[in-house]
């Protein structure tokens, strides 16, 4: 059995990673670099590949001047400090950013002749981002399956576990999986060390200690977070 997983190098999508290795696919881990700001998290996809002698598939997307208009994409927008919760952090939705990855990591997976295409989205996304909502996900991987119908092994699909799932059930199954998040990049600024302020940091944060699961990330500003999701 063969899985092609949607890989940024974060929490969900390392956990991702694990949780398909546990149930015994063989893995296939496809990183994007569309010009986003924070493309060091390239860095760790190839770290969660090693972990599980996964390949590894960097697709390399010309489209940041096309998709402008986001934090993540265009240096005269800020990325916005606080929780994802707030209004702001609209700022870093990339336009149709999971159905272009999706697509493309369906193509992959049709070419490798692979059973599953699985993405890490989870609950906690669907306030800001509607592409990663059940309502977008459901039918597109139904339109998915019918564009490939005759190419693809029996009961081809497209997964997305976490869908449903807060980033505290993340964190709980990842340590239950034994997953390294050492070796795991989400800070949406780049920088050399997490940020602590940024929505994917706040989040990060929160998701540790309500899972109750050592974070072993180092942040520049850990009581910002701390302060925003009242524990400051």
């Amino acid at each position: 059995m063969k899985a092609v997983l949607i890989t940024s190098g974060g929490m969900d999508s390392a956990t991702l990673a694990w949780h398909y290795d546990a149930l015994g696919y063989d893995l296939i881990l496809v990183g994007f670099d569309y010009g986003q700001r924070h493309r060091r998290e390239l860095e760790y996809v190839h770290a969660i590949a090693a972990q599980h002698n996964a390949e590894t598939r960097i697709v390399q997307l010309p489209i940041r001047d096309l998709l402008h208009g986001s934090a993540l994409t265009s240096d005269d927008v800020d990325v916005p400090d606080g929780h994802y919760a707030q209004e702001t952090m609209k700022a870093t939705v990339v336009p149709n950013r999971n159905a272009i990855m999706l697509s493309i990591a369906t193509g992959i997976a049709v070419a490798e002749n692979a059973d599953i295409v699985a993405t890490g989205v989870h609950a906690g996304d669907h306030f800001i981002y509607p592409d990663c909502r059940p309502a977008f996900f459901d039918p597109f991987a139904q339109a998915m399956k019918a564009g490939n119908e005759g190419f693809t092994p029996p009961g081809f699909r497209l997964e997305a576990p976490f869908i449903t799932w807060t980033k505290a059930d993340i964190a709980k199954h990842g340590d239950a999986l034994g997953v390294d998040y050492a070796t795991t990049w989400s800070c949406y600024k780049g920088g050399d060390i997490h940020c602590g302020r940024c929505g994917t940091c706040v989040e990060r944060i929160e998701a540790f200690i309500e899972a109750d699961v050592h974070d072993p990330t180092v942040y520049e500003d850990r009581a910002f977070a701390l302060a925003e999701i009242g524990l400051g």
